[in-house]
């Protein structure tokens, strides 16, 4: 049987590489990816929590809302990378340094 540390330890590890991935910062497709394990890791809290509390489904809901949001936030998110491209032909965000010409 899986215990509850398992999923936690599995959800820090989940955590840690977005973390890295978001400080490395190579390019913003990176960034959003490193964004959405963090969220995953977080998500996976929910349910783990949620599974071993026999009583309440709270945490699975809220989860479910979570993933729904995480898709309409990437969503925006590959909208706007897509928009930053075509100005400054990179996806850098180290390069990109003011907002109009």
């Amino acid at each position: 049987m899986i215990s509850l540390t398992d999923f936690l330890i599995v959800s820090a590890v989940l955590f840690c590489v977005g973390l890295y991935m978001i400080v490395s910062k190579q390019n913003a497709i990176q960034v959003l990816i490193g964004i959405e394990l963090m969220l995953n890791a977080a998500i996976l809290n929910l349910v783990a929590f949620s599974k071993y509390d026999r009583f309440n489904n709270g945490g699975q809901m809220f989860a479910l809302f979570a993933i729904v949001l995480a898709a309409a936030t990437t969503a925006v998110a590959l909208a706007i990378i897509l928009n930053v491209y075509k100005q400054y032909k990179t996806i850098d965000p180290g390069e990109i340094n003011k907002l109009r010409d």
